[in-house]
């Protein structure tokens, strides 16, 4: 008799609790899988565009549609543009990464001392006198490459970094990245181009930020804020 009791209560829990909320778990992950996510960025390597704590919003449908809990391409509208924040899996171990479009596909690459050159055309450079410090090597500039808007890079000659390398070429289905702190940035001077494919989205915006270093502190200024 309490065999059967519990069974039926358990039915109804399930009809009437678990199912509906196992159904929902399973729409939100997939909503986040294939539309739309957030991607929390714990590394300088972005810095000054993207903080340390700064959590930003990852427009999945930017490109393609995929398959959720894939990369499978169901449909594809668009291609990532130079200039563009890019979250994708690293081709060295498939950390989640957040950098920018330096290269695209067919793109001659180069970099000598840190100034890049793009289909042998020189990036064009100007440093922000009041937030650098030529002293120690800590340099905040802003970057124009060519075919995208100007955004902030930062440079730190006191690291040790690879500043320089011969010209490539992206292959086709790739492109090359980069981080905005181009001395403390894991990119693609190191482990390569990256596939079309494993690329998940679009980075657009700040959602919200918290000061690891103050106990989590809101950074109010950054909330909803537009990455250039």
């Amino acid at each position: 008799m309490k065999l059967a009791k519990c069974k039926e209560f358990a039915r109804k829990f399930w009809r009437a609790g678990a199912k509906p909320l196992l159904v929902l778990f399973i729409l939100l992950t997939a909503f986040r899988s294939a539309v739309a996510d957030w991607n929390d960025v714990p590394s300088g390597s972005m810095l000054p565009t993207i903080v340390v704590g700064d959590r930003v919003f990852v427009n999945k449908l930017a490109y393609d549609l995929k398959i959720p809990f894939t990369t499978v391409h169901l449909a594809e509208w668009a291609d990532p543009k130079r200039g563009d924040i890019v979250v994708f899996f690293s081709p060295a171990d498939k950390t989640r990464l957040v950098k920018r479009v330096v290269g695209l596909p067919g793109d001659k690459i180069e970099m000598i001392r840190n100034h890049l050159f793009v289909n042998g055309v020189a990036a064009h450079y100007e440093v922000v006198a009041d937030k650098s410090d030529k002293e120690t090597g800590r340099l905040f500039v802003t970057e124009a490459i060519a075919g995208s808007q100007t955004h902030p890079v930062e440079i730190n000659l006191a690291r040790k970094a690879r500043r320089t390398f011969d010209p490539l070429t992206v292959p086709p289905g790739h492109y090359f990245m980069m981080g905005d702190n181009r001395d403390n940035s894991y990119d693609s001077r190191y482990y390569g181009t990256v596939p079309r494919d494993q690329i998940v989205g679009k980075a657009s915006s700040v959602v919200i930020s918290l000061d690891w270093d103050h106990h989590y502190a809101p950074r109010w200024q950054r909330f909803f804020s537009h990455l250039l």
